[in-house]
């Protein structure tokens, strides 16, 4: 059957910080230029803002550039930087630790990002960008001679058969002359553009991690508004890389967070389970004492970095943001960034479009020229340091922060997160203490905070490329690790009733869209597609 399709001049998927900024930066063009650009925007929330998940820091010089007057226009930007705090944690004591330059938050702001993408969405509607929340782009559509045509949204109302329910409406063509992809990190459509379009040919691996987040409402005796608390240490071991966060907003309100490496080794380690076990330190328990957890979520985020950043563009369209890997690790934020590829992005299409050219290539040399290109150079070896461990990471940071500057004449590799992991045979297995409640908690109350929903009646978003790998494989050799890597209880084992072979349960009703699995599965097998639209955590103040 023929989709209905709507055509425009620039598709923009995902509602995002890069793609909201593209879209802004295309309607600020055309204005300056008086020409008329048509712009849809689709995301795959409930509502721009729903799925995002950051701590965050914002370091406003995108912002200023985009929106020199968001002041006036009331961007949600109120909590001002006060104070910062690195420190190094044993598991009964802490050392301060001097603060990295690229740690220093002077100037910028806590935020909480799903606001600041509300904010932005409401600066582009009321510049004519056209958005639609609740719509999950599902497939890539082209023309006849290869190049990208725009996308299709998925259908709605399919069984979990696979087959159309009373419900059943087909999806429409979304149809541009660019189309602009700001996924986020591991965007299951870019996945798919990157084998097409031989994007990642003679790039290093995108390495990740995951971060857990939560918000609570503290104790107003416990509330420092700006203070910006970052640890390293324990309870990670010292081949793991990691740490915390801990961001004092105001109203009482801190969000807490845990981000771990995906290239750890050891299968029995659980992020989550090291996160739970952070809030119990000495020195991080009292912030959480007496106050109550309102928000949790997670996502994992790019760390790859200047080498592992892939071709940016094709005919037809080009990637944005972090679904290209735009993430300064070492200053632990990626807005400004994903903002400024946004709005390099949008140049490059405007004149792509002006001239009637398939292909926005000058996207690539205005990176090359911009602040962003040279503020990643700068530090592409610091992640890759720690690879071999983290005396190592730390000691080679400082020696390339303030002795080589980021000059260094080499550029260490990146290795793929999923072929790390040792088999479970030459590991330690770790015990976890169970929660108590009060500071620590469990996987699903946790993502009962997330307000997580998909329709029950839909097929598995979360595919199994052959169905025997995770019990002759994954469960044999690794223990399975798939049920720890896990933040939301997704992956479950379970041991059939007749007492025959064991099989692997998929609660895909708890995803919370993290995408960790499609990353660290030590045999990719699990692949990730996009759920009905509307589907997945609706983040409050996240």
């Amino acid at each position: 059957m023929e989709r209905e399709s709507m055509e425009f001049d620039v598709v923009i998927i995902g509602g995002g910080p890069s793609g909201l900024s593209a879209a802004i930066k295309l309607k600020q063009l055309a204005s300056e230029h008086s020409r008329d650009i048509s712009v849809c925007l689709v995301e795959k929330g409930s509502e721009v803002g729903a799925h995002i998940l950051s701590g965050a820091v914002l370091e406003p010089r995108a912002l200023n550039e985009l929106l020199p007057e968001w002041q006036t226009l009331g961007a949600p930007l109120d909590t001002p930087v006060e104070s910062d705090h690195f420190m190094l944690l044993s598991q009964k004591s802490h050392y301060k630790l001097p603060t990295p330059p690229p740690m220093n938050n002077h100037g910028n702001y806590i935020i909480s990002l799903g606001n600041f993408c509300r904010w932005l969405a409401e600066q582009a509607e009321l510049l004519g960008v056209e958005i639609y929340p609740g719509f999950a782009a599902a497939e890539v559509l082209f023309h006849e001679d290869g190049s990208v045509r725009g996308i299709a949204t998925n259908d709605l109302g399919v069984g979990k058969d696979g087959q159309p329910t009373d419900g059943y409406m087909q999806g429409m063509a979304l149809i541009g002359k660019q189309t602009i992809f700001a996924e986020g990190c591991r965007g299951h459509l870019t996945k798919d553009l990157f084998e097409t379009f031989s994007l990642r040919e003679g790039k290093d691996p995108q390495t990740f991690a995951i971060g857990i987040k939560e918000l609570w409402d503290i104790d107003p005796a416990q509330s420092k508004p700006g203070t910006v608390w970052h640890s390293v240490g324990w309870p990670l071991p010292s081949d793991t890389y990691g740490g915390s966060f801990l961001y004092h907003l105001s109203g009482n309100q801190v969000a807490a967070g845990y981000v771990v490496g995906l290239d750890y080794k050891n299968p029995y380690l659980s992020p989550f389970e090291e996160f739970q076990r952070f809030k119990t330190h000495p020195s991080v328990r009292s912030v959480f004492e007496g106050g109550r957890r309102v928000s949790y979520g997670a996502r994992a985020l790019n760390e790859g970095g200047f080498q592992s950043i892939p071709k940016l563009t094709f005919p037809g369209g080009c990637l944005v943001g972090c679904t290209a890997g735009f993430l300064n690790v070492p200053k632990i934020k990626g807005t400004h960034t994903a903002m400024k590829s946004g709005m390099l992005a949008a140049e490059a299409v405007f004149d792509s479009i002006s001239q009637d050219i398939a292909e926005a290539s000058s996207y690539q040399q205005k990176l090359q020229d911009s602040w962003l290109w040279n503020e990643l150079y700068k530090v592409r070896n610091i992640r890759p340091s720690f690879s071999k461990g983290f005396v190592v990471g730390m000691i080679y940071s400082a020696f390339d922060t303030y002795i080589f500057r980021g000059k260094a004449p080499w550029t260490f590799k990146h290795h793929a997160d999923h072929l790390q992991l040792n088999e479970a045979k030459s590991s330690k297995k770790i015990e976890y203490p169970k929660p108590d409640n009060r500071v620590s908690f469990d996987r699903n109350s946790s993502v009962y905070l997330s307000s997580t929903n998909h329709e029950e009646n839909q097929p598995l978003h979360l595919q199994l490329i052959d169905n025997k790998v995770p019990i002759e494989v994954n469960l044999k050799k690794y223990d399975s690790p798939e049920q720890r890597y896990c933040p939301a209880g997704v992956y479950e084992i379970v041991q059939a009733e007749d007492n025959s072979d064991p099989y692997l349960q998929i609660n895909a009703q708890n995803c919370v869209h993290c995408k960790t699995c499609d990353i660290k599965d030590p045999t990719q097998n699990i692949k990730w597609v996009t759920p009905e639209g509307g589907g997945g955590p609706n983040y409050p103040n996240m």
